[in-house]
């Protein structure tokens, strides 16, 4: 393709939209995890409590229950993909702004349930973005579509991230999250302005072929129960560890920030650097060698959080530890992702997508929910050599389905 027509692609009306719902679907995320564990932390809360506050993002391990229901109905106005999202965004904005008004000693089931309205808010917004994203996108398109859609992801958290923490220090948590929820604005313009995609295919005609055939057809696949289990496990130590990194950081001495600047802003091109190598070196090894390769680097990047849990508050080494991991996380996601795309069934995307992405969540809220007795219970450096070693079995399920010589992932219909 001629450079003149790749630049005209990458700036083309659908490229830009990717990069936007992407911003607007990774703002959300920290919100109710990291800035949250902040504000806790700075306010005193039990450590336990907020481990057991990651239970609040359970919304984005079951939203395969309610996407169907977003594939088979329309609202009245802006079309099937448009009104739905419109709506999500609209109420996620309200959400993330009460959420900022509550108050974490005095009420902290009423931080519970505002965080758990911002996460299911925010998931439903993720149901309704996939499924445009496959549905505006032409298949040629969609590799670098996904790209752009994963850069704008990772914009949004660190917009939350470290915009989030440093505005933090200078003002009051209620007003960072008003204006995180302002930031929004960007991706509620897009659903505005951009056209409602064609679906030649039509929508599900009846609530059984909506909910029933995209999972009658996803197990009927010989590996599938295989599969979930390797989604679920894959990334859980490093999941697990980032669960309480920022109660780490904060106990060992860093400031707020240090963590924005270092953490979450640095942090932040690490990965979308890691997520774009990750892609190259797919190229030439594909994507079974690339698991085994990049899942063995997240599990190494991790022991470095016992490394640096010796080190105490030394810039130097948060920074060596935050690039390696933050780049092998990239590089995992990366072949995470483009996994997860090599067995959906084109015929149900936006069901079974959001099937396998609501179990790649289930990590980040149920076993991350006993980090903080854990954290606790074992101090900082035996807590993360316990999340190195838990990677170990989702590595060896790659022997059933994605060994080191195999030429394909897993079988799909």
């Amino acid at each position: 393709m001629a450079n003149t027509n790749i630049l005209s692609v990458i700036f083309s009306r659908r490229m830009v939209v990717a990069l936007i719902m992407g911003y607007a679907a990774g703002l959300p995320l920290l919100l109710t995890i990291s800035l949250l564990q902040a504000w806790m932390t700075k306010e005193g809360v039990d450590l336990t409590v907020i481990g057991l506050m990651a239970l609040v993002g359970l919304p984005y391990t079951l939203k395969f229950l309610w996407a169907p229901l977003m594939d088979r109905f329309a609202l009245p106005v802006f079309g099937r993909r448009r009104g739905w999202l419109l709506l999500c965004q609209m109420l996620l904005m309200l959400a993330i702004i009460a959420l900022g008004q509550t108050n974490p000693i005095s009420a902290p089931w009423l931080v519970a349930f505002a965080a758990f309205m911002v996460a299911f808010f925010s998931a439903s917004q993720d149901i309704v973005i996939d499924a445009y994203r496959r549905e505006d996108l032409k298949d040629e398109e969609l590799g670098l579509g996904s790209s752009l859609y994963i850069c704008g992801y990772r914009l949004g958290m660190w917009l939350a991230g470290g915009g989030g923490f440093i505005l933090a220090d200078h003002l009051t948590f209620p007003v960072v999250y008003i204006i995180m929820a302002l930031c929004l604005l960007p991706g509620l313009l897009a659903t505005l302005l951009t056209p409602e995609p064609d679906t030649p295919l039509g929508k599900p005609n009846s609530l059984k072929e909506a909910v029933v055939d995209p999972f009658k057809e996803y197990f009927q696949r010989s590996d599938a129960l295989w599969v979930l289990a390797f989604i679920l496990l894959y990334k859980i130590g490093d999941t697990m560890a980032g669960a309480m990194t920022t109660p780490f950081y904060l106990d060992i001495g860093f400031s707020m920030t240090e963590i924005g600047a270092i953490v979450k802003t640095f942090g932040a091109g690490a990965i979308i650097a890691g997520g774009l190598f990750g892609g190259i070196i797919m190229l030439r090894l594909g994507i079974n060698k690339s698991l085994w390769l990049f899942g063995f680097l997240q599990a190494i990047s991790t022991a470095g959080f016992a490394v640096l849990a010796q080190l105490g508050d030394n810039l130097m080494g948060l920074t060596a530890v935050i690039a390696f991991e933050n780049l092998s996380t990239g590089m995992g996601t990366a072949a995470y992702a483009a996994f997860m795309a090599s067995i959906t069934n084109k015929k149900f995307t936006a069901t079974q997508y959001a099937l396998l992405t609501s179990l790649m969540g289930i990590p980040r809220v149920v076993a991350s929910a006993g980090t903080g007795f854990m954290a606790k219970s074992m101090g900082w450096t035996s807590f993360f050599i316990f999340c190195t070693l838990i990677a170990l079995p989702g590595m060896l399920l790659l022997l059933k389905f994605a060994p080191w010589h195999g030429t394909q992932t897993a079988s799909r219909a």
